[in-house]
């Protein structure tokens, strides 16, 4: 299971990315970005997430 970012309902506070144990998580063109291939799923990005806009595949 991959976690995503919704671009919608993403706010760029940062908090997803300040939490992520591994470093997935990216800017891109204004936007936060989950890379699948370096996620271990492990749902911190979602219970950080204020506005829950990052949530399980």
């Amino acid at each position: 299971m991959a976690y995503k970012i919704n671009p919608e309902t993403c706010v760029q506070c940062g908090a997803c990315q300040a939490n992520c144990p591994v470093d997935c998580i990216k800017e891109e063109a204004g936007q936060y970005v989950i890379d699948a291939d370096s996620c271990v799923d492990c749902g911190t990005c979602e219970a950080n997430c204020p506005v829950g806009a990052a949530s399980a595949e």
